[in-house]
């Protein structure tokens, strides 16, 4: 199987990831139009619960596998890497047959007394099957990151996406006729379908590869070793649990938020139907733009658990500290420029998008937080590849902590409602962060130069007089020739000054697959 060096594996994940977030606005501007924003508000809460499931699932497994298999693959011990992927399948999907009955069984329950409106049944029933797929999948694109072969998962990834697309406008709109409860629910089904393909392509790459002939000797193995087998479920639940219960606390919080907002502006006399449709424009229209520099993030959070895994077993300090300085230096000059386009064009960017201009004060809002979630994910996957997931779940636990104290307080004053519930999610992303960079500074003696925040700030000051001036001079009557404008003028404005003050030089370039061979000719 053929490996990728840390950067390469970042920009296949990150090419992967771009296309997914560009695709996946398809839906997420179609969907709204389709089934408004009550509609999306029953599609999305749902989510928060089935996602806490997940979490208990898989929470830590592909993490767990990908840190085992690369110290394995390291040793070139392959009856060890077999033994991982069975005790790995054996795990996660005996849990999700399990919370699959449990959840079909409890669902009326679930949605009429935790989820606040009993419409969202269909939606719930509709997700069901999603948790053993999701339980196959992890366990996959888990070996696949330990091998540093980071091609099937982004396959897999624009497979999903592409799929669910089609899948949930297709159904979503022929059930419309039935209610904006059928029509949620349509959407889920084609989440569902998406999970199907991309599970279907790790499979795929998993059948083709040389390494399964290694691998089909699992089941026969397993009973031939049984004490290696449960020695090594053992080491995976050792390595698991933890980031389970980091991500545990982190999706608990989410399940808690969307209830707790629901009460909350129930408190501040905001009908069930608004307090659903506010809901749904924070989490299904200002959260994904927010997150769409996101995936930058997540492919060096993926690339990063094997390599510095790799680096802390060889004891290697200096690789360590050369991978976080390229994680965060890439996370800060990639996601500044976002920050700038939506805090200056909020406006437009909600109207063209979602023809919703009430969603443009939420994402204002975010906007100067967006920059702490885009360090948040190589942080915290730095603590957990140098085995510090322990860490990572109090300060996760910390922030939850202050994010639902501040909901219940804000967000039941009518002055405040769901203004108040942002500023508690915006408390929650730069606490964590925060406590995430004090963990790992004191832990690998890391630092970061503050003349890379400085330079960039300067970049994001220049970048955003640019764009206020393009959008809003009497140059044109077109707004949307004025909104890609401002757009253009300002990034190229930024890359100029980014570039000048060797904030990206040509050695960063050279690594860029492709662009690399370029700059060497």
């Amino acid at each position: 199987m053929k490996k990728q060096s840390f950067i390469k594996g970042t920009m296949i994940l990150l090419a992967a990831g771009i296309v997914n977030r560009l695709l996946g606005f398809i839906p997420r501007i179609t969907l709204p139009r389709v089934i408004g924003a009550e509609g999306v508000g029953l599609y999305q809460m749902g989510y928060p619960f089935m996602i806490v499931v997940l979490t208990i699932i898989t929470g830590g497994i592909p993490i767990a596998v990908a840190k085992l298999v690369a110290e394995a693959d390291s040793e070139g011990n392959e009856a060890r890497i077999r033994r991982i992927i069975a005790g790995s399948l054996t795990i996660t999907v005996g849990l999700s047959l399990v919370f699959t009955a449990l959840c079909i069984v409890g669902a009326r329950w679930i949605t009429s007394h935790l989820l606040t409106d009993a419409r969202v049944y269909d939606t719930f029933i509709s997700m069901s099957p999603i948790l053993s797929i999701v339980a196959v999948s992890s366990v996959f694109r888990g070996y696949f990151q330990g091998r540093q072969n980071m091609i099937p998962s982004a396959v897999s990834q624009v497979v999903e996406t592409v799929v669910r697309i089609v899948a949930m406008l297709a159904i979503s709109f022929l059930l419309l006729p039935y209610g904006i409860e059928k029509a949620a629910a349509g959407a889920m089904i084609g989440v569902v379908i998406g999970e199907l393909g991309g599970m279907a392509v790790l499979l795929y790459h998993h059948k083709r590869n040389p390494v399964r002939k290694r691998l089909a000797g699992i089941a026969s193995e397993a009973k031939r070793v049984q004490t290696r087998l449960s020695a090594e479920i053992k080491r995976i639940l050792t390595i698991s649990i933890p980031v389970t219960g980091s991500r545990l606390v982190g999706s608990t919080s989410y399940l808690l938020e969307s209830i707790m907002i629901a009460q909350s502006l129930a408190i501040a006399g905001i009908a069930t139907g608004a307090a659903t449709a506010q809901y749904g424009m924070l989490q299904g229209m200002v959260i994904p733009i927010l997150l769409l520099p996101g995936a930058l993030t997540y492919s060096l959070s993926v690339s990063l658990i094997p390599s510095l895994s790799e680096a802390a077993a060889k004891n290697d300090h200096v690789t360590i500290h050369k991978r976080l300085h390229q994680s965060l230096r890439l996370a800060l000059v990639t996601g500044a420029p976002f920050v700038v386009l939506m805090y200056m064009l909020a406006e437009p960017i909600c109207y063209f998008m979602y023809g919703n201009v009430e969603a443009a004060k939420m994402l204002k809002l975010m906007a100067p937080v967006a920059l702490f979630i885009y360090f948040q994910g190589p942080l915290q996957a730095t603590l957990q590849a140098l085995d510090r997931p322990g860490t990572a779940l109090t300060n996760t636990f910390i922030g939850a902590a202050v994010k639902l104290l501040l909901i219940v307080w804000l967000a039941s004053k009518p002055e405040w409602g769901i203004l108040g519930a942002i500023v508690a999610i915006n408390a929650n992303i730069v606490l964590v962060t925060m406590l995430h960079w004090n963990s790992v500074a004191k832990h690998v003696k890391f630092r970061m130069d503050g003349i890379h925040f400085l330079k960039t700030g300067f970049g994001m000051v220049i970048m955003g007089a640019t764009c206020h001036i393009v959008m809003y001079m009497a140059w044109t009557n077109q707004a949307l020739m004025k909104f890609f404008a401002s757009c253009a003028a300002g990034a190229a404005v930024y890359g100029a000054i980014i570039v000048l003050l060797g904030m990206v030089n040509k050695d960063d370039i050279r690594r860029v697959p492709g662009l690399g061979r370029f700059f060497k000719r």
